[in-house]
């Protein structure tokens, strides 16, 4: 049986949604931690071992097969979540995950995830002269995201199907903690309701835990 160990820093969102999509299913998590704000990815041993890209968070897999270290979140979450009631069945559900997965990524992250960051934990002072320039569009590409997800919410339950997918788990990640980046989170009162959903689920864990 496979054993599987997240190399995680705890304040990240990108890490949370693997340690949620474990704890959802059930699956024993061991936990790695690292410092991104102290350069702990940039070590030679991490870039030699764990991922040359410098980035987390990477799962880390033992099994029959030795040690393997797959990156990238969304990735992780599948691996763990493949063949569960996670993943969709249905062909078009399962297509639909993935497109709400990659909106994530590209429309929702970068923008949310990012002023959380600054705001919460480098601070606007001591931002760079281009990234406080870059808080004014990536605030309204942020706030965007959150009402489309609010309208997408408002006459369903989750994301795609009729149960909780990995496209819920992507999305939680960071939303439910879009308020540090000073979003107008509880004016979107679906997805509300939907991050309230998602906190009363069995197995659920809280971020920092």
């Amino acid at each position: 049986m496979a054993e599987f160990v997240l190399h995680e820093d705890p304040l990240s969102g990108n890490c949370y949604k693997i340690k949620l999509t474990a704890a959802l299913l059930g699956l024993p998590l061991a936990i790695r931690q690292y410092d991104i704000r102290k350069g702990e990815t940039r070590t030679p041993e991490f870039l030699a071992n764990v991922n040359a890209n410098g980035r987390i968070p990477v799962l880390q897999i033992d099994d029959a097969d030795g040690t393997r270290f797959l990156p990238e979140s969304n990735a992780a979450c599948w691996y763990l979540a493949e063949g569960s009631a996670l993943i969709p069945e249905d062909r078009f559900d399962r297509a639909d995950m993935l497109r709400w997965m990659f909106f994530e990524q590209y429309n929702h992250e970068p923008n949310i995830a990012t002023l959380r960051f600054w705001l919460a934990f480098v601070g606007e002072a001591h931002l760079t002269e281009q990234q406080r320039a870059q808080i004014p569009a990536k605030r309204i590409a942020g706030e965007d995201a959150l009402t489309l997800m609010d309208e997408h919410l408002a006459d369903r339950e989750w994301f795609v199907g009729s149960s909780i997918s990995l496209a819920d788990i992507a999305l939680y990640a960071y939303t439910h903690v879009a308020e540090a980046g000073c979003f107008r989170l509880r004016e979107r009162t679906h997805v509300c309701a939907w991050l309230d959903r998602i906190a009363a689920l069995p197995r659920y864990t809280p971020m920092m835990s």
